[in-house]
């Protein structure tokens, strides 16, 4: 059984779908702002979608650590978008661009017939310094905001992570093995062409930037173990079963199964369902397995019906757990390599895992293939999508 669709002229459908380079933080990318990272991606999609800027009815974007300001409307404006257009700025943190994403097909859903941009952004090679004003005035810096209160432990991600490797027996072995599978898949990826039709190629003052450059030719499992733990004494969670800091944009070209009809798009990823869960602070990663599987629990669908799968790789901890539970073999998940060799910008990743499926499903060619993108998020949440891969002409 799988969602009932909506009237054409409600039914949201993601119709393009591109990213940036997804590049280590302080590194080749420092010297462009969030709305000049996203900037060339909102261009690209009105070329690949053959909108026009004037179209648009709205753009949502996720961002987790920037400096506020709406990026949305900055980022959409510096792409040349008219003024007419409004933008919108989410933070649900780590889950910014994948809840984009979904608001936006909420507003599909309510019968606005429009096109929208959606998508997320993080810079955090450029984030603010942070602080607060103490009560006599002076800054009190600090590294990150709160996700919770103290009476909630509000843990560090890493710390978070240990505690879900320790609660659902995720041992370093399995952590290590996913983390290899990511980079290896990834490298085969980019060799075999798998990114190039999804990246939009970045100018920096140092030349132009169009591939990843996370994904590591020399791991092996004997540099893996050579690994510390990075969070916890004697813990598991490591450098190397981790994700890194990166900066990226991502964001698809979202409408009505109606309207796209009309554009003329050959083919697109359906948005059957949503769902959002809040789950324990202190077991913060498994917030996507909750929401994932409440989804699909509702509409009769087992873990076998799925073709495609993408999960945020923050950790390769929470990743496991939230497979385990879902009944998902990790084989089947990321086919091309996750955050753990790509690395992790906050913001855009969760736009990256649906940007990753539209490539995915139209490679395969499947239609009706039944694809999932779940992540995990600060705070303990975690957001799930639904989507379906179907020709778009009647």
């Amino acid at each position: 059984m799988t969602a009932e669709l909506l009237p054409p002229d409600r039914q949201p459908v993601i119709v393009a779908a591109r990213r940036t380079p997804v590049r280590r933080a302080n590194g080749s990318l420092k010297g462009l702002r969030a709305h000049q990272l996203l900037a060339p991606v909102l261009q690209q999609l009105l070329t690949d979608a053959k909108v026009s800027a004037a179209e648009i009815s709205d753009v949502v974007i996720g961002n987790a650590v920037g400096g506020g300001g709406n990026v949305a409307r900055l980022a959409l404006l510096e792409a040349g978008l008219p003024v007419s257009v409004p933008g919108l700025t989410v933070d649900r943190q780590c889950g910014s661009g994948l809840d984009a994403i979904v608001l936006a097909a909420g507003l599909v859903a309510t019968g606005g017939n429009g096109v929208y941009l959606a998508g997320g952004v993080e810079s955090i090679s450029t984030a603010p310094l942070r602080a607060y004003r103490n009560d006599d005035g002076e800054p009190e810096f600090f590294a990150r905001a709160r996700f919770v209160p103290n009476s909630y432990g509000d843990p560090d991600m890493g710390v978070a992570a240990e505690n879900v490797a320790a609660r659902f027996g995720i041992g370093r072995p399995r952590q290590d093995e996913l983390a290899l599978r990511s980079h290896q898949r990834a490298l085969g990826a980019a060799s075999a062409g798998h990114f190039s039709g999804e990246i939009t190629p970045l100018e920096t003052p140092d030349g132009t930037i169009s591939a990843d450059d996370g994904p590591r030719r020399g791991l092996s499992p004997a540099v893996l173990k050579r690994f510390p733990a990075a969070f916890v004494d004697g813990g598991t969670v490591t450098a190397g079963n981790s994700c890194f800091d990166a900066d990226a944009a991502s964001a698809v070209v979202m409408t009505s199964l109606l309207r796209a009809r009309e554009l003329g798009v050959p083919d697109g990823l359906l948005v059957l369902a949503t769902d959002t869960a809040g789950v324990d602070p202190e077991l913060l990663g498994i917030g996507a397995a909750v929401a994932a599987g409440r989804m699909l629990a509702a509409r009769e669908l087992s873990a076998e019906s799925l073709d495609l799968v993408e999960f945020n790789e923050a950790f390769a901890s929470q990743t496991l757990a939230c497979l385990d539970r879902l009944g998902i073999d990790a084989e089947r998940v990321n086919l091309d390599g996750g955050a753990l060799a790509l690395g992790h910008a906050y913001g855009a990743s969760g736009a990256v895992l649906v940007t990753r499926l539209l490539a995915q499903a139209r490679r395969g060619g499947n239609y009706g293939a039944l694809a999932l993108a779940m992540i995990s998020i600060a705070g303990g949440m975690g957001t799930a999508a639904l989507l379906r891969y179907e020709a778009i002409a009647d």
